[in-house]
């Protein structure tokens, strides 16, 4: 965040990058079929996931190609509009009114989650309940348990280092509000996971406790053929597909973590170069009471050195504001995923296991049980559910990286503008000193 400090909220109470597909990578057609050679399971792992330029609901619109004619152009034609589909989409979400409540045993943050629905599963076109962050964790559960074969978006971390973080600060809130509204949206936009009598409570339920309590009993039978254990019994191997997404996955958090940590590097670092132009600034004005001819100069340079700190400091709480939150959705969406693909196997060595067991019956021709077509019919599902929303992830995660790199490189420019322009309005005052001698 910025050097200054936090504002309270108002109380109610081993890969290397050349090998790994880009996340901004996109093949052209001819590419896609072209060259005689057989490419590898990782390349075409990429080609599948990456030939398509989809425009999805909350994504950002594919860049041009062409250099902007300004700064400010630059976002023009990343510019996100929900309405360009609001004929098609019936279920819109958002997340607001962070409140602080106080009480004897704990003091936590509730949010206002406000619904608007077309659909016939919802008796009111509109809906407004408050809920707080174990409620979406308790949300993102039930999804998991009776979603095995999807992948279930990641919410925000929950606890935070005391001492380095004020949970309850304005600044800290904010964050996670929008973190929060993002995790419903991407649910909203899902096809599967937006239907899910789970999330349709969650949206609607004035006393969600309640509802929580009548359902403990199903929970333990939710899911528990995925996760059931097959006797200790090894899986053969991936089918490729799946092994290049497992290898994908690796290399892409390995690679996504390096860009977290340094990225936090820097803005330390910048953090600490602001506090020492704060200082710096004023030098120059205290100076000029001293002089007479310099003073004005002087008094020019302080307010240039005031006016790059202010832009520097805009500069650091858009790179930890938004770009730093990106990068750790996506490190904990690699890590969704990766649990998925674990299920995923599970039900493979499950059928595996089932199919060698009638194979070793004695009989001639041995007919293959009703249970075994399940566990079949099961992976077949989960196979197909599991490519489908990988090629969703890909697909956001491409629009979600263009609108992040176009707009870490649109405030980087406007930096650099407002220094030069600090530095560019004294060099007439400095010229009129010259030209009077």
């Amino acid at each position: 965040m910025s050097g200054g400090p936090s504002k309270a909220l108002p109380s109610t109470g081993p890969h290397s990058l050349r090998d790994m597909p880009h996340p901004l990578a996109g093949s052209s057609s001819e590419e896609a079929v072209g060259g005689d050679s057989t490419p590898s399971p990782d390349l075409l792992m990429a080609r599948s996931f990456g030939d398509k330029d989809l425009i999805l609901p909350n994504g950002g619109t594919p860049a041009g190609t062409s250099s902007p004619a300004s700064s400010s152009s630059l976002l023009n034609r990343l510019q996100l509009d929900d309405d360009i589909d609001g004929e098609t989409r019936d279920l819109f979400v958002t997340v607001d009114d962070p409140k602080k409540h106080v009480c004897t045993m704990e003091t936590y943050i509730t949010y206002r989650i406000t619904t608007k629905s077309t659909r016939v599963e919802f008796d009111l076109p509109e809906y407004s309940v408050r809920r707080r962050y174990q409620d979406f964790d308790w949300l993102r559960n039930k999804l998991e348990e009776s979603q095995p074969t999807h992948l279930i978006p990641p919410l925000p971390e929950k606890f935070v280092v005391k001492g380095v973080v004020d949970r309850f600060s304005e600044e800290f809130v904010e964050t996670r509000r929008k973190a929060l509204d993002k995790f419903l949206k991407r649910i909203t936009d899902h096809p599967v996971l937006s239907f899910n009598e789970h999330f349709n409570v969650f949206l609607t339920a004035k006393d969600l406790n309640a509802y929580k309590k009548q359902g403990m009993a199903l929970l333990t039978r939710v899911g528990e053929s995925v996760k059931h254990v097959t006797g200790g019994y090894k899986l053969r191997s991936r089918p490729l597909e799946f092994a290049a997404i497992g290898e994908y996955l690796d290399t892409f958090a390995l690679k996504l973590g390096t860009i977290d940590r340094i990225a936090q590097r820097i803005i330390k670092e910048e953090i600490e170069y602001l506090v020492e132009l704060r200082e710096y600034g004023p030098v120059y004005s205290t100076w000029s009471a001293l002089e007479g001819e310099l003073a004005e100069p002087l008094e020019g340079v302080s307010a240039c050195i005031g006016n790059c700190s202010t832009a520097l400091e805009e500069l650091t709480d858009d790179m930890t504001e938004d770009f730093l939150p990106v990068l750790r959705e996506y490190i904990l969406y690699s890590d969704s995923m990766k649990s998925v693909l674990k299920k995923r196997d599970q039900v493979q060595a499950e059928y595996e296991a089932k199919l060698e067991a009638v194979a070793l019956r004695k009989e001639d021709r041995p007919k293959v049980p009703a249970d075994v077509e399940k566990c079949q019919d099961r992976m077949e599902c989960f196979n197909a559910d599991l490519k489908a929303d990988m090629e969703r992830w890909q697909n956001n995660k491409r629009q979600d990286f263009r609108q992040l790199l176009m707009g870490m490189a649109d405030k980087n420019i406007q930096y650099y503008e407002k220094c030069l322009m600090a530095w560019e309005s004294i060099i007439p005052l400095l010229q009129e000193k010259q030209e009077a001698k």
